[in-house]
Parts: structure tokens; sequence; C-alpha cells
């Protein structure tokens, strides 16, 4: 096993495996080579407003099938690269859906590798297999979810709203049936609209069908009737002219005292003295024989056409009748026999939507019954169980909204009832809160500032970490606008979700890099510049007093002075105390949801 692999499992928390182990990053931005490595828990980026964190996150993204432009590309350099290694662990579902991709998977290993050009060209591999970028995309969605200040505002979006009830409700596979039943009846809605408009298009025309299938139907048509029809016609129309050109051709031929088989008497005798002088023509004999006999064959066919042809002038009146009709119809409904032939299957399936339609009218109407009753159980079903796990959600996300500096904060979820089932069911689903005391609950967009909704996006991720899939979660500042006490319960909650996931926090708040597991520090530099006089980052994992250093530069700015020193010490020390708090409240916070989930 390579060491890759051995890291991989030394960084393996419950089994699971999925774990972001190391992300490489090669000339994006003004990174010019960076290796990050990773632990299973909860992982802090740190570092000055500036230093490149966001785009350490933003290289991530662009691994999991972001779209791709060049100017991610550092300046002088001709292609960007972001690599990542993952730990693949036991991960069955992932394998199996490499294999059916024609993806290796080996040593529990599965590295991500994406490169975008200067031309803006971008190009991918897992485990060293071209893929395209919808396939990366689709494997990063299993691997990682990046949540953000600006990711949170997807919490605005009712559809969001609605998945994540129903995720945290077990009630995915209730709300599909109800997706695939309304599908039903709007295919049958459909179907019943198509026939009704059919059915009065040929109402109207039945007239004229019937004239047009009887007009068609008395000429009695058979594919290849008019070609027949013509050939006959052409005959018996020039059949004096016929019988006199075959007569004359056959007379030509031996019945006159200058035709072809007298001559060709005279040419008999002459190859016989021929043969006399030179034995070795006597070949042409038969080449002659040949042509006699030929020449006598060809007159009695000419003369047997001739007798055959009888001007029959009653025949040619009713071919000229029947020229008329299809003439007639080719006209009208043509312009091939096959055209007029199909005209009238055609005009027979319109008049059966007239004379046939209840039968198709009622099996539709059944169809339909059936199936606005299966949506209707499908959606009381699925409303069953939202209205069960809605309660349960609201009610641990309250719980965990004072830790996250919100005393007051109370959090809700809304079914509002609709008119009939749709799609989605047969309510609407919003998440409403109030966060303040004395103010009536409300939409998130209209009560939550920035900060405040990034916190209400923790406390979900919190409680639906144990629902979630994905092994690993990033969250990109969404401790903004907090401090102090509320600070520390964040790092706390995020450690708690890190004894299920592995967590990627970048922050700027000393508290929370204080309860990481892991603690990474970026840095801009420009004495490295070169002579090109470009500015890099770099990151450094930091620990023991690397670490002190960093919390104290984050507290104060101020890295010498021994009394932030000091300070940052004992913020280390507490921020690794609350380990078996956080980690309690994770598993609290999600209890409610797992037990939704086995329901």
């Amino acid at each position: 096993m390579g060491s890759a692999s051995a890291t991989a499992l030394s960084h393996r928390s419950d089994g699971s495996g999925g774990v972001l182990l190391e992300l490489r990053l090669r000339n994006v931005a003004v990174i010019e080579s960076v290796t990050l490595p990773l632990t299973a828990g909860l992982n802090v980026l740190t570092g000055e407003t500036g230093a490149g964190k966001s785009l350490i996150v933003g290289a991530l993204g662009l691994l999991l099938g972001e779209r791709a432009a060049p100017d991610r590309i550092r300046a002088g350099a001709d292609r960007a690269v972001v690599e990542a290694t993952f730990d693949a662990g036991t991960r069955a579902d992932l394998r199996e859906w490499l294999d059916a991709r024609g993806v290796e998977s080996e040593d529990d290993v599965l590295i991500l590798k994406r490169e975008v050009s200067a031309t803006g060209r971008s190009r991918a591999w897992v485990n060293g297999s071209p893929v395209t970028i919808a396939v990366l995309r689709e494997l990063g969605a299993q691997l990682v979810a990046v949540h953000g200040q600006h990711e949170a505002q997807q919490l605005l979006d009712t559809a969001a709203q609605r998945a994540l009830l129903d995720a945290y409700a077990g009630a995915a596979g209730e709300a599909e049936c109800v997706a695939q039943t309304h599908a039903r009846v709007l295919q049958a809605k459909t179907a019943l609209s198509e026939l009704h408009s059919k059915r009065a298009n040929a109402a109207q025309r039945a007239d004229y069908l019937r004239f047009l299938v009887h007009e068609i139907d008395a000429a009695n048509l058979r594919d290849g009737d008019d070609e027949r029809v013509e050939a006959e016609h052409r005959r018996l129309a020039n059949a004096e002219e016929l019988r006199a050109l075959a007569a004359g051709a056959s007379q030509r031929l031996q019945d006159s005292e200058d035709s072809v088989t007298e001559h060709l008497g005279a040419v008999r005798r002459q190859l016989a003295a021929l043969q006399r002088i030179d034995p070795s023509l006597e070949r042409l004999s038969s080449i002659f024989d040949a042509a006699f006999f030929a020449a006598e064959e060809l007159a009695r066919e000419l003369v047997e056409y001739a007798d055959g042809i009888d001007a029959d002038p009653a025949r040619l009146r009713e071919l000229d009748a029947r020229r008329a009709v299809i003439h007639q119809l080719l006209r009208k409904y043509g312009p091939s026999l096959q055209d007029v032939l199909l005209a009238a299957n055609t005009a027979r399936e319109e008049l059966a939507l007239v004379d046939d339609a209840d039968a198709a009218h009622n099996a539709l109407q059944a169809e339909l019954a059936r199936a606005v009753a299966e949506r209707a159980e499908a959606a009381a079903a699925l409303s069953d169980k939202r209205s069960a796990g809605s309660a349960l959600l609201a009610a641990s996300v309250t719980a965990l909204l004072p830790e996250l500096g919100m005393t007051s904060g109370t959090f809700a979820v809304r079914l509002t009832p609709l008119p009939e089932p749709g799609a989605n069911g047969m309510e609407s689903v919003s998440f409403v809160a109030s966060l303040n005391a004395g103010l009536p609950a409300g939409p998130l967009d209209r009560v939550a500032s920035g900060g405040e909704l990034a916190r209400v996006m923790l406390a979900l991720s919190t409680v639906l970490a144990r629902l979630q899939r994905v092994p690993t979660l990033v969250f990109d500042e969404v401790d903004a606008g907090v401090g102090g006490a509320v600070a520390w319960q964040v790092g706390a909650l995020m450690r708690g979700v890190a004894a299920h996931h592995q967590v990627l926090a970048i922050s700027h708040l000393a508290q929370i890099a204080a309860c990481a597991h892991h603690h990474v520090v970026v840095r801009k530099d420009t004495s490295t510049a070169g002579a090109a006089g470009l500015t890099t980052a770099d990151t450094q994992v930091v620990d023991n007093d690397e670490r002190v250093l960093e919390l104290a530069r984050m507290l104060s700015g101020d890295a010498d002075r021994e009394i932030s020193r000091a300070h940052a010490r004992e913020l280390l020390a507490r921020g690794q105390s609350v380990v078996s708090v956080s980690e309690s409240r994770g598993k609290s916070a999600t209890r409610g949801g797992r037990a939704r989930a086995k329901g």
C-alpha cells in the first residue's frame, strides 16, 4: 500500500471514508504552488485578509466542476492545476459509481484533477482517467458540500427549504412519488385535451373526410395501378402503329427477297468456302448459327406480337375513364398514388375520433382519475412525514439558536395548504424565524441579516449532519458578524458536526480556530516574488508555539507581546476542552432526525 493509502487509513474517523486528505494548487491566481494537508475532524484555515483563503475555497470549487475562467490562472503561467486526494474508504457506492463509468479505484484512494489553460480549455481526470466536467461535477457533489454567506442565500429559496425538510423527515421517497404521480396527472390531462381538440376538428371536417374516403375507396386503387393503366392505355392507343412496326420488322428479317435471312444464307456459303481453305475457321460456324437462329427467333416473336395486338375500342374507353379517375385523385391528394392511399387512411383515423371517441375518452378519464387518486394518496403520505418532521426540525434548530448569539431566536417550518396537490405535494414549505425579542416570526429574507442567515444555516447543518452522506463540509466565513461567547458556540457546533463529517472552516475568529483539530495558516508573501514581481501565497500547518502565535495575531494583531501569547494559550486550552460538550450537543441535535429517518 502506498503512502497516500496509509495516510487515508490513518485519517478515517468512522470507517466510511470519503474525506479530503490533501489539496494541491499550482498557478491559481496569486498561488504559485500550495499543498494543503487535511485531517478528519475540524480543519480551520486562517490568515490575514487577502492572504488567499478564499482562493483555496474557489480552487476547490473549480475542482468540483464550477465554471472555469482564464482569469483564475496566475500571471505568466500557461495553465492552472487543482488536484485533490480523497480517502475512498469503504464507500461501496463510490466504487460502483466509478466502475459504471470505467474509472478504476485502487488502494482506497480517489484522486481528482482539473487543468485550466490560458486559452480557456479545461480538462479533468479521476484516478488518471479522463472524464467530462459533468462527471467531475457529479462526483464532487458526492464528496464535498460548500457552505458560505453566499451559499446561505440558498436558504431563501423555497425549493431548497422544501428539500431540506424532506431530507430531515425521511420523505424523499414520498416526494419523488408525488412528482411522478403528478406527471401522470398532467399527461392524462394533456392527452384528454388533445383528444377533445382532434375530435372537435374531425367533427367539423367529418363530411369532407367521409367524401374523401368514399371517393378514394370507389376507385378501388392498388399500389402501382397508375403505372399499369398508363402502360396498357399506351399499347391500345397505338395498336395500329405497333402492329405495322412489328410486321415490318419481321418481314425485313425473313419474309422478303432482301431479308436478313437471305443475306445470312450468302454469308453461310462464304464461311464454308473460307473453312475449306482454312479449317481453323470452323469455330465461326457456331457463331453464325447463333446469329441465324436469333434472327429467326426474333422474326417469330415479332409475328406473334403483331398477331396478338387487337384494337379494342371498348377497352380503350375503359382505360380512358380509369386514367381520368386516377389523374383526378392524384391532383387532389397526390402527387403520388401512395399519397392518395395515405390520405384515405388518415381520413379514416380522423373519422374514428368522431365515431369511436367515447371509448378513448372514457379510457383517458379513467387513467386521469387513477392518477389523481394515487397523487392524493402519495401527497397525504408526504404531508404526514412533513408535518411530523417540521415540528422536530423546528425544535432542534431553535434549541441551537441561543448558542449562536440569538438568545430569543425561534425557528419554525410553515406548511401552507395548497388548493390542490401539485408536483411538490399539497402544501408549500417555508422557513420562518424570529431572531430578535419582541418581533413576530417572518420569512428568513425579511428577518435575518447576512451573518444571522449564515448562523441559521450552521444550525441546520448541525441538525442535518447525520443525515447527509457528503463526507466533507466546507464553511466559508459563516462566522461573520459574531464574536465573544457566540464565537465559542459556533466553534463548539462545528466540532459537533465534525464528529460525523470532515469540516473545513475558513474563519477570522480566534475562538473558532482554537477549537480546530487541525489548523492551517495561509500567508501572502512578496519577498519571494522574484524578477516578475508577483506576489505568492503559501500554507503552513501550525501546532504548539506556532499555533499560539497565529491565535495571538488573530486576537490583537501583535503576536510579539507576551500578554497576547498568554491569552492565545488560554484560548487554545479552552478550545480543546469544549470537544466533549460540542460533540454531545451535535449528537443530541441530530437524534430527532435519525428517528424520523428510521421511521
